[in-house]
């Protein structure tokens, strides 16, 4: 049976693998269309990897948690970031996470690692967006336009409870014109901890311009670059991914 916990004002599913609520666990913080249930495999096996329980937790509007009330708005990673993630982790008791996120949950992580720059004590960024290019608009525009006609809403439906209000929620949000501008660079540059960012050369919503910023705002930085990986390096190319995370954890926090 699904679990639930109260942050912001609505009902978040969520799920722990390898253990259960420590001071130091890992919360991973998934894409634009994920869930807790399309993690797969992947925070068990990272668990095993790192030593430490892994917490995965659904979004509003996705998979069996509330739905929104409305549109998101333009600064609705700020938002989970600063307002709804810090909430999840005082419910768990965890003050020093190891924040894993993949695409928009990676930067929902950067953000929180630069807003609060005591609390995170590191930050793996998958497929992240700093900013906003071309290639990422053109090819949410592309999916949006054939959403309807296409198999994902079917798709989407094993995952989540209303798959059209899941991706409207999303691709909406994304194509408004005034997020063209949206940029977490300053905030990028006010994190402490240590990152890790991880690029696949194949991504068809970004390019290595999003993690070679975070190196250039960010000395230190961990840049692992993927090939034949799109935009899901931890579905992709797990094993690489693992690797790269585990011997970030040994050097950075051990």
């Amino acid at each position: 049976m699904p679990e639930y916990v109260e942050a912001a004002g609505a009902r978040l599913e969520y799920a722990w693998f390898g253990g259960a609520a420590c001071e130091e666990a890992v919360v991973l913080l998934h894409e634009g269309l994920g869930s807790v249930a399309l993690w797969r495999d992947f925070p068990q096996r990272l668990a095993d990897n790192v030593g430490r329980p892994v917490l995965a937790y659904s979004r509003r509007g996705y998979g069996g948690s509330d739905p929104l009330r409305g549109p998101r708005g333009i600064e609705f990673m700020h938002d989970e970031a600063r307002d709804v993630l810090p909430q999840v982790l005082r419910h768990f008791g965890i003050v020093r996470p190891l924040l894993v996120g993949h695409s928009d949950g990676a930067s929902i992580a950067l953000i929180h690692a630069g807003s609060y720059p005591d609390v995170a004590a590191a930050v793996v960024a998958l497929a992240p967006h700093v900013f906003v290019e071309p290639i990422t608009i053109a090819s949410i525009a592309s999916i949006s336009r054939r959403f309807a006609e296409s198999d994902l809403p079917a798709r989407m439906s094993r995952y989540h409870a209303d798959p059209v209000q899941t991706f409207r929620g999303w691709a909406d949000v994304w194509l408004d014109p005034q997020f063209a501008h949206w940029n977490i660079e300053a905030i990028v540059a006010a994190s402490r901890c240590p990152i890790l960012a991880v690029q696949g050369r194949d991504d068809e919503y970004g390019t290595m311009r999003q993690v070679e910023r975070i190196a250039e705002l960010r000395s230190g930085t961990r840049i692992v670059e993927l090939a034949d990986c799109g935009h899901s390096p931890h579905q992709d190319q797990p094993q690489r991914v693992l690797e790269a995370i585990g011997k970030f954890v040994a050097d950075v926090l051990h």
